[in-house]
């Protein structure tokens, strides 16, 4: 089983105020935050596997943002397994730890209607700095043993993020690289799998063109890469940020 996000959002909140606080009102800073996202991608790819047997999807999602760096929100897709539809809930912690270092906290459940004793917990942390134009990210998930879609199996998930917006321009180029190790087909079919991606995406407005190659290290061998959707792609993405 394969998963991913897309975080966006939070959630924005309606107040009455009297005549007398309502300019005081108006001048205050919104403790909360609500943003979101819709996005097309010719396959969904989580950790360099398809999701979507490499066929072409819709994902979406929302998150709420406190202003002392709580936040919590949710994200779907269409998948190929489990009754076609993946729904991830999120909840965590960010936060500034000092100039250009952001640390962030928090757990995702993955959750697929319909389908019985599917639903994985996942702790993660990640690490994020930014230099000039460039934003890099490092970050480890965590799923534990004893969970019923697990069983005895555990897995784990290292990654970085590269991302660099090219000055005076609406290009940003990406790199990703992770491993990830498992007691179960999590980790690949020798429970150790690297995976990869390079690409670039362009934003005009609230919208956002990205295009990708994805491939892992998992073997070739009778056609295994391939079967599993594990083999070498170029992706394509369009999404609305709001």
């Amino acid at each position: 089983m394969r998963f991913t996000k897309s975080i966006a959002g939070a959630l924005l909140l309606a107040a009455t105020a009297t005549p007398a606080f309502a300019q005081e009102e108006t001048e205050a800073p919104d403790a909360f935050t609500i943003t979101g996202s819709a996005t097309v991608v010719s396959d969904y790819r989580f950790r360099g596997f398809s999701q979507t047997n490499e066929e072409a999807t819709l994902q979406g999602g929302f998150t709420v943002a406190h202003e002392s760096g709580a936040y919590v929100g949710t994200w779907g897709s269409g998948i190929g397994f489990n009754n076609g539809s993946e729904i991830d809930v999120f909840a965590g912690f960010a936060k500034e730890v000092t100039s250009g270092l952001t640390a962030d906290i928090g757990i995702t459940a993955y959750l697929y209607p319909g389908a019985s004793d599917t639903t994985i917990l996942e702790p993660y942390f990640a690490l994020t700095g930014t230099v000039g134009p460039a934003t890099i990210k490092g970050g480890v998930a965590w799923a534990w043993g004893g969970q019923d879609a697990l069983g005895d199996d555990s897995a784990i998930y290292v990654y970085t993020d590269a991302a660099v917006g090219i000055p005076d321009t609406p290009l940003k180029l990406k790199a990703h690289l992770g491993y990830a190790k498992s007691d179960s087909f999590l980790g690949g079919l020798d429970g150790e799998v690297f995976d990869y991606s390079i690409g670039a995406e362009v934003t005009w407005k609230a919208l956002t063109l990205g295009v990708s190659y994805v491939n892992t290290d998992e073997t070739t061998a009778l056609g295994w890469k391939e079967g599993i959707g594990a083999d070498g792609a170029v992706l394509f993405t369009l999404g609305a940020a709001f």
